[in-house]
């Protein structure tokens, strides 16, 4: 059950370096800070792991589980995290806790991961702060790791999401269908990065601290 609802703490073979700037991540936007996970977020994540409409949004079910195994899962996860698997929350820059990204499934034989994003704080949607933070964690991935691709699966229906997305620089790759699901594939290529950040389009301000 735990796989199912931490699917980023999977195990693999190939394991990246890790480094003090991919273990101790702190980065700054105009808006968003992107920091390492801490025991204070668990209530958060918990209510936001159960919530329906947030679970619909990222093609799953709710969590079922009680708060106590939640959290005693969170604090394993925290004391040994995952090494092909990197999860980060989301904080405004006056402090507040709106959401988690992530990046996973990261294979450095082909140099290249998948990206996730949740703002669970539904008072901050529709305002740039998913934009931002994919922004500043495309920033991270490239500059940290030796990445030629990062990929994501959104569904199709999801118009918003998509549309922020494209802002990033993501484009469309082909439809997918998983499970019960309808998904778009999009992608973000080193390349388009380095053009869009060297033009200013995609610049978020982010600074490291």
């Amino acid at each position: 059950m735990f796989r199912k609802v931490f699917p980023w703490s999977w195990g693999h073979p190939e394991e990246p370096e890790l480094t003090p700037e991919r273990a101790n991540v702190h980065m700054r936007g105009d808006r968003v800070l992107l920091r390492e996970k801490s025991p204070g977020d668990i209530a958060n994540d918990y209510r936001w792991r159960t919530d329906s409409e947030l679970s619909q949004l990222d093609a799953g079910s709710p969590v079922r589980m009680s708060f106590d195994a939640f959290e005693r899962h969170s604090m394993e996860e925290l004391n040994y995290p995952a090494t092909r698997s990197k999860r980060l929350s989301v904080d405004t820059s006056e402090g507040v806790h709106i959401g988690n990204v992530m990046f996973y499934d990261i294979n450095m034989r082909t140099k290249q991961a998948e990206l996730g994003i949740m703002i669970g704080d539904k008072d901050y949607w529709g305002q740039g702060y998913g934009t931002e933070t994919v922004d500043l964690l495309l920033d991270h991935m490239f500059g940290a790791y030796p990445f030629k691709r990062v990929y994501l699966h959104t569904l199709s229906w999801n118009k918003r999401a998509r549309k922020s997305f494209h802002k990033s620089g993501f484009k469309d790759v082909k439809p997918v269908r998983k499970g019960a699901y309808n998904f778009i594939l999009m992608e973000i290529w080193r390349e388009e990065w380095e053009e869009l950040r060297g033009n200013g389009a995609s610049d978020s301000g982010a600074s490291s601290a």
